[in-house]
């Protein structure tokens, strides 16, 4: 049998990234959580933690960290049909989500308000690209993700969501100091452009398709979707932004499109681990329907 208090500690080291900040969550020292894992590696016979800055799980370990995810949901829903001494059939099960910053600002948010609502949940989100959200789920750190890769990782389903559409936006100062002579590579490589992290490649990529090239653009950083929004409005640079949070800055003339009608679409997926769980099933349900409403086919 495995020892569960050592699976536990495996599993906050590789959610938290360290061995310290896996401690405060136990409410353990240090010292435990490293016992408990080496006396676990004892039994696997193998390395479960790449130590570094963040930890990461090693194979073994992504598997075992998906292990008592699935073990935690099951767990829940014993307690729910059988109300057994020891089965707390009111104790919540996290349930680990990850999601870009533009789906949450967006359509995401109002289905995990509402699943959470109803579930006996709490969530608990990662928020990364889009291009990214897949690597958490194949961690074992989250048990789903919504992501770009349509190809879901080993051991996990996928579903196509729909595709999210993103325009490229400044304010009108903005377009008229940087931009008088039309957007092209030169004005380009001038013109200051937002990204929300040093990896995003939204830009770059509408870029391309606009030049037919590559073109070295100068950036701010801006991690927040809304304040990526707010800061373009500013005229700060332009980026690429969600359809449906510009919307209404578009139709009040505070943004406008670089060039108009040159929109990039996203295809966002699904992917969730293959766990017998109602509760992640009803989820997938929620995050199916929404996505229906929220992005284009």
């Amino acid at each position: 049998m495995l020892d569960y208090a050592s699976l536990a500690a495996l599993a906050a080291v590789v959610r938290e990234g360290s061995f310290d900040a896996a401690a405060r969550t136990l409410h353990v020292t240090p010292s435990a959580v490293s016992q408990r894992i080496r006396a676990l590696e004892e039994r696997m016979g193998c390395s479960l933690v790449a130590r570094g800055q963040p930890c990461r799980a090693t194979a073994v370990g992504q598997r075992l960290c998906q292990h008592l995810d699935h073990v935690h949901l099951l767990e829940q829903e014993l307690a729910q049909a059988l109300p057994l001494p020891g089965l707390d059939a009111g104790a919540r099960v996290t349930l680990r989500v990850a999601v870009n910053a533009d789906s949450l600002a967006t359509w995401f948010a109002p289905v995990l308000s509402g699943y959470a609502a109803r579930a006996p949940v709490l969530m608990d989100l990662v928020i990364d690209d889009e291009g990214r959200t897949a690597e958490w789920l194949r961690s074992g750190a989250v048990l789903a993700a919504v992501s770009a890769q349509a190809r879901a990782p080993g051991g996990c389903n996928s579903e196509a969501l729909g595709s999210m559409r993103y325009v490229a936006a400044a304010s009108p100062g903005f377009v008229e100091a940087h931009f008088p002579d039309g957007v092209h590579a030169a004005s380009l490589a001038r013109a200051p452009c937002l990204v929300f992290d040093a990896r995003d490649e939204l830009q770059a990529r509408w870029v391309r398709r606009r030049c037919r090239r590559e073109v070295d653009l100068p950036r701010h950083v801006l991690p927040s979707s809304q304040g990526f929004v707010a800061a373009a409005r500013a005229g700060m640079g332009w980026g690429m932004h969600p359809l449906a949070l510009v919307a209404p800055h578009l139709r009040d003339g505070t943004l406008v499109e670089l060039v108009e009608h040159t929109p990039l679409d996203i295809a966002l997926h699904w992917h969730h681990a293959r766990a017998a769980s109602r509760l992640l099933d009803d989820l997938t349900r929620e995050v199916r329907r929404a996505a229906r409403g929220a992005l284009r086919p």
